[in-house]
């Protein structure tokens, strides 16, 4: 069995990162093989065999392989071959439209990352609510398994404290710091703007670590349509943690999440950690730009704030938030995580044979 795999364009990550792991640990006898964006090789375990991401390599390996693992559009000109299977994990419960669902596009986009739909064989979700939203905006018609994330196991794993101390020491959190998750996600119009990709940061790091001193440091994780668009700003409160290899690590290290509409509240609330929502454009986001599957204002599972100047009060101040919004925070997990019980990797093993 020839296994593909390939995350965002080239990184090692998500959920085929965890799908691999469970191939190695329980089919010792696949043969497997990553596509690499060259400037994230340091990623990869030792040993991992890797061509590059792009280019006759790449589009052979894809052609020769048994199994394709992907979460996201495979954006190249390849021919799947008969008998080669494409398992697409995508990444993540969507609040916001997508695909063919979505109120704005450049033209010809759709169209052609559904070239690429009609290459899969199946496709994962991650609870209940997505699958038929997936079906619908992908307009696929083949199998959806419901099985949950396999990136989000580590989440329950017995080692997850482990994970928590390593990578917070590896990022500089001492114990007593209050890590804050900031993951915002990307602008249409912005990245596929007239003028080309952009990318403003709605936090101020200087009004953060003045609101909330030294105990407190902000993580950024941006969207990967936008990351290394902002100027290089770490250091005092801010560690800017958008190439870190998997979110769910940065999910495991972080004390509360701060977002507006990203995916990455429902993988961070398997964590049962708080989250703010900083919805500074929700109208005009919601009304106008992408549209939205559900309000998120009725019953959300934290606060919907308008100004920074509220995010930082809540933060400075996070007991009697946690407690206002506990009940909803339970229906929240209960309706979107209802399948993260840590077992999903070994429930796609299964899928796959």
């Amino acid at each position: 069995m020839r296994v593909v795999y390939t995350s965002f364009s080239g990184r090692y990550s998500s959920n085929p990162r965890a799908l691999f792991e469970g191939v190695r640990r329980s089919r010792p006898d696949w043969e497997n093989l990553w596509l690499a964006a060259p400037a994230r090789l340091g990623d990869f375990p030792a040993g991992v065999p890797t061509v590059p991401f792009g280019g006759e390599e790449c589009v052979a390996a894809l052609e020769g392989a048994d199994l394709v693992i992907s979460d996201d559009h495979i954006a190249l000109d390849w021919e799947k071959r008969p008998g080669t299977v494409y398992l697409q994990t995508w990444h993540g419960t969507p609040l916001k439209r997508i695909h063919r669902d979505v109120l704005w596009a450049p033209p010809g986009r759709l169209d052609r990352l559904s070239e690429d739909v009609a290459r899969w064989d199946h496709l994962l979700s991650p609870n209940r609510v997505s699958t038929p939203r997936l079906r619908r905006a992908f307009e696929f018609t083949g199998p959806i398994h419901e099985t949950g994330y396999p990136r989000n196991d580590v989440l329950n794993a017995p080692a997850a404290s482990k994970v928590r101390s390593e990578v917070r020491a590896a990022l500089g959190i001492a114990d007593s710091t209050t890590a804050v998750l900031y993951t915002p996600t990307w602008r249409d119009d912005q990245v596929f703007g007239g003028d080309g990709p952009d990318f403003s940061l709605a936090i101020d790091p200087a009004r953060f670590a003045a609101a909330l001193g030294p105990d407190h440091a902000l993580l950024l994780r941006t969207h990967s349509l936008v990351t290394h668009r902002l100027a290089p700003a770490d250091g005092g409160p801010l560690v800017d943690v958008s190439d870190y290899p998997d979110v769910a690590e940065l999910y495991l290290a972080a004390d509360v999440m701060v977002t507006d509409y990203s995916s990455t509240m429902f993988d961070f609330a398997v964590t049962g950690k708080p989250i703010l929502f900083y919805a500074y454009d929700l109208d005009d986001y919601r009304d106008r730009l992408r549209g939205f599957y559900f309000d998120l204002t009725e019953d959300p599972p934290g606060p919907v704030l308008g100004t920074e100047e509220q995010v930082l009060a809540a933060l400075a101040d996070l007991d009697p938030v946690v407690a206002a919004y506990r009940p909803a925070y339970e229906r929240f997990r209960a309706t979107f995580g209802h399948a993260e019980d840590g077992h999903a990797t070994d429930r796609v093993l299964a899928l796959l044979g």
